[in-house]
């Protein structure tokens, strides 16, 4: 399901043992549009000190509760790596945060997540992760030192999702709005939509760009291009913040722009098609 970033803003994070705080914000990866870790403000138990949580560790949300449990424990978050998230996440910071937990890394693979598509996959315990432990702990050693060693000059591509809401969209032939939020499918955490306000250009609405569209995100500027032109966007389908989008009103939105669904695709791994 499609589900608003904006309403997950405030969802409380359950660890095994306790609540752990709200989340605050979402980074994103902005070379394949997936949200990456919910930054979360710990409250008073940690001294306001705010913390990284990645979906891997999620369970089955409580949607009405908006409550997201997590596999970790309250003394795993308090112990875990001290990240500044006022500041650029690096990729040793990742490794750091991921090798704490457990974790495979998520860019090890063509998949979304490694070389699957959903984060839970990546969890010790599910089924088809875990082998003989020794066998496992000896495995894991060798692939950390191999992607360590692969991946020592990658540049982050860790981006907030608050930091971005704003950014103006800028069509083939001129500015049409900015961006207010963004439309995450829930299973995957792949953000598929830029919510667009349309307003300052015209008596306008909101409307949704996929992000498959996106040409480039220019962030010294604070733009966003996208490979559309202002009169598509302007007759495209109303999005009405309202009501739940689905897969009816996603294949009227790419038959108005006359583009292929990602849903058509039979292997969704990687970018986003």
């Amino acid at each position: 399901m499609l589900r608003k970033l904006k309403d997950l803003e405030n969802y409380k994070i359950r660890a095994t043992d306790g609540e752990i705080g709200h989340i605050k914000d979402f980074y994103f990866e902005d070379d394949a549009w997936v949200v990456r870790y919910f930054v979360v403000d710990a409250g008073t138990w940690l001294s306001s000190r705010k913390v990284l949580i990645s979906p891997i560790s999620v369970h089955q949300p409580d949607w009405f509760g908006k409550t997201l449990p997590v596999s970790i424990t309250m003394d795993q978050i308090k112990n875990s790596p001290s990240i500044d998230t006022d500041k650029p996440v690096s990729r040793q910071n990742e490794e750091e945060f991921m090798g704490y937990y457990g974790y495979p890394y998520y860019w090890s693979g063509a998949g979304l997540w490694g070389e699957g598509l959903y984060p839970y996959t990546m969890r010790s315990g599910y089924a088809g992760y875990e082998v003989d432990r020794v066998e496992h702990e000896l495995a894991w050693e060798a692939y950390l030192r191999e992607e360590r060693a692969r991946h020592r000059n990658d540049n982050p591509h860790l981006r907030s999702c608050n930091a971005v809401t704003g950014y103006h969209i800028h069509a083939t032939d001129g500015e049409i709005g900015h961006v207010a939020g963004f439309l995450v499918d829930d299973d995957t955490w792949a953000i598929r939509y830029l919510i667009v306000d349309t307003s300052n250009w015209w008596i306008g609405h909101k409307v949704l760009v996929a992000v498959s569209w996106i040409k480039g995100v220019h962030w010294s500027d604070q733009t966003v291009s996208v490979d559309i032109g202002r009169d598509s966007i302007k007759n495209a389908p109303t999005y009405d913040q309202t009501l739940d989008w689905n897969r009816d009103q996603e294949m009227g939105l790419y038959q108005h722009y006359g583009r292929r669904g990602y849903w058509a695709s039979s292997a969704v791994l990687g970018n986003l098609p």
